[in-house]
């Protein structure tokens, strides 16, 4: 299982029918082949300048491809990531099985 996530801030001022309207673009996102558990998230810490993240699950490392090249999802980066947003970071995760096998058997 992959986790992708992403930690952003956008271009609009907050609260605005821009930032409303890019979130809902962003949304569609999850209807996309192979993405499972879809998730915007507000930020709430002050210690972070990002204000969203996105996150979401794919089963296998070919379907997290499938996900990057998917002709909805370049468009997306495209016409309104790469637009609207001013700063980023992204991660992506593997559950690590040791750790996951030595907390079950606690």
């Amino acid at each position: 299982m992959i986790e992708h996530t992403v930690t952003f801030r956008l271009k609009h001022e907050r609260g605005s029918a821009a930032e409303q309207d890019f979130l809902k673009a962003a949304a569609v996102l999850a209807y996309l082949p192979g993405v499972q558990e879809f998730a915007i998230r507000r930020q709430t810490s002050v210690k972070n300048t990002h204000h969203f993240g996105i996150t979401m699950r794919f089963e296998t490392q070919i379907a997290y491809a499938a996900y990057t090249h998917h002709p909805d999802h370049v468009a997306f980066v495209q016409d309104r990531w790469l637009e609207e947003v001013v700063d980023f970071t992204e991660a992506d995760f593997e559950e690590l099985q040791e750790a996951s096998s030595d907390q079950r058997a606690n």
